[in-house]
């Protein structure tokens, strides 16, 4: 894991080549974003669960269209603490910043993810794996432009109330991840974006919890001359559903 994260540091601080820098020296954007999301992993069987996401993303906090994403997965449970799961997303992204896109355009999106999760003394611990396929229809091309990307998210849970996270609780979240363009179509950079991320949450149940929090994202845009510092508002409700069969309970003799 070490060496995993010593690799996307140094990714990040040779993205861009010398002889880039000289001839389109860097360019920044500065943004204040909020973005508003729901979240929900229903189960369906012991195994199977379906995971549905949606994202209404704004430029001025709440002002100005971003961006907004509809995500879809099958979730298959390895274990108590692992996961795999493959799904579909939908990106559509506005004109914004002081380097804004000539028109809004679109993104067909598909993803494998592998999720680990652990307890360390009070700490919730999660690693989250992700390959991304995307089609990307450029403000003004004619055809979809196909690129990879590889994402890796680290997140931590912090009871603030006891040793342990329980109902009608608070708790603080912590994640970074860090998102890696490789393969065909790659151009100026290879380090795409990171975000930092804190925020406190409350637990309503075991599958209900609100989170109110701040997201510091980096992105380099494709030109590899403008990078924006996206200053973001984050408000994230999680309700999950169980859809799986209850089984009577059998009559006392």
């Amino acid at each position: 894991m070490k060496k995993f994260l010593f690799f996307c540091l140094l990714v990040a601080t040779l993205s861009l080549p010398d002889r880039a820098l000289a001839q389109n020296p860097r360019r920044h954007d500065t943004n204040f974003n909020g973005w508003y999301m729901y979240f929900g992993t229903h189960r369906l069987t012991d195994r199977w669960s379906l995971h549905t996401e949606f994202q209404l993303r704004r430029y001025k906090v709440i002002t100005e269209p971003q961006q907004f994403m509809p995500r879809v997965a099958a979730v298959y449970s390895l274990s108590d603490r692992a996961s795999v799961a493959a799904g579909y997303a939908y990106v559509h992204t506005y004109p914004y910043g002081d380097n804004p896109a000539r028109e809004d355009f679109p993104e067909q999106r598909t993803y494998q993810q592998l999720q680990f999760r652990d307890n360390h003394g009070r700490f919730i611990l999660q690693h989250r794996f992700r390959l991304e396929q995307r089609w990307v229809k450029f403000a003004g091309a004619d055809d979809y432009t196909y690129l990879n990307r590889a994402r890796y998210q680290f997140r931590t849970t912090l009871p603030l109330q006891g040793a342990t996270l329980e109902d009608k609780e608070f708790y603080l979240g912590l994640y970074d991840e860090i998102f890696v363009n490789f393969g065909p179509n790659v151009t100026s950079n290879i380090f795409d974006q990171n975000r930092a991320y804190a925020a406190v949450g409350y637990r309503f149940h075991r599958d209900a919890t609100l989170e109110v929090g701040y997201l510091h994202q980096h992105v380099a845009q494709r030109n590899g001359i403008w990078f924006e510092s996206n200053h973001t508002l984050q408000v994230g409700l999680t309700y999950n559903l169980d859809f799986r069969k209850k089984t009577a309970p059998i009559p006392a003799p």
